[in-house]
């Protein structure tokens, strides 16, 4: 499958201390040894170090190839989390959680902002009183000004696999993005299979994400929205926003 594919490349091509700035990220917010659930957690390399730094941790993704390879992950670092194949916009099922995290701009795969509000009212019934939703996602100056013309090639030691990524703007939706992704797998006889894919990806300006939480039931005042990880406060060049939201009643407590 070409998720298997791609979540074997993008172990080499992601930068693992993006995992760790995430981690710190959620460790500034959500005491260790809380129920948390990662919307999209894909091959679960941050659902290991959730896991290692004391959370009970659930790794939720819309791919069973994916679930597959957070299966082998979590066996070989030794530690233990539920693995649940759920849509981010339906969590029918689900207990609630003190908290639940959405990274990587997962939610920027999203079609429209009408799927977006959907995923964050699921949110909102899937947590417990006070607790938090961290998220983040690309900014429109990422997808208006950084990746149009945006090139990256990866090729490994051995010349086994090489990776061509080529993003333009997606003229028909405002602050849309498309990725041409190209996979070159190196066969038994020697010649190269390749598997192509068009990824497509939109953000949305603050407002009207602020907005879509409100209309799922956060309240204003309960939404923080940051830079770096939580360490900057955003910028006219930010290229990603990360957003703390606590939904109301009795906070998260150590």
């Amino acid at each position: 499958m070409i998720y298997q594919t791609f979540a074997q490349l993008y172990d080499e091509l992601f930068d693992p201390q993006l995992y760790d700035d995430w981690l710190q990220f959620v460790q500034a917010h959500v005491p260790a040894g809380r129920h948390l659930l990662d919307l999209a957690g894909g091959a679960g390399r941050l659902a290991v170090l959730l896991a290692q730094a004391g959370y009970r941790v659930v790794d939720a993704d819309f791919s069973a190839e994916m679930l597959a390879l957070a299966d082998q992950h979590r066996q070989a670092a030794g530690v233990d989390f539920d693995l649940v194949e759920a849509d981010m916009r339906d969590l029918s099922g689900l207990p609630q959680y003190d908290a639940i995290t959405c990274f990587a701009d997962s939610l920027c795969y999203l079609p429209d902002l009408a799927a977006v509000t959907a995923t964050f009212r699921a949110v909102y019934e899937h947590l417990v009183p006070g607790g938090y939703f961290l998220f983040d996602v690309i900014t429109p100056y990422q997808t208006d000004e950084v990746y149009p013309g945006f090139t990256y090639n990866f090729e490994d030691p051995d010349h086994a696999r090489a990776f061509l990524w080529a993003s333009y703007a997606d003229d028909a939706i405002a602050h849309g993005v498309v990725h041409d992704l190209a996979f070159f797998i190196r066969q038994g006889d020697g010649s190269y299979q390749r598997i192509g894919e068009q990824h497509f990806e939109r953000t949305y300006q603050q407002a009207d994400l602020r907005a879509a939480l409100e209309a799922a039931g956060f309240a204003d005042e309960q939404i923080q929205v940051s830079a770096d990880f939580g360490r900057q406060k955003p910028a006219a060049q930010t290229t990603r926003w990360f957003f703390t939201v606590q939904k109301p009643g009795q906070a998260v407590k150590g």
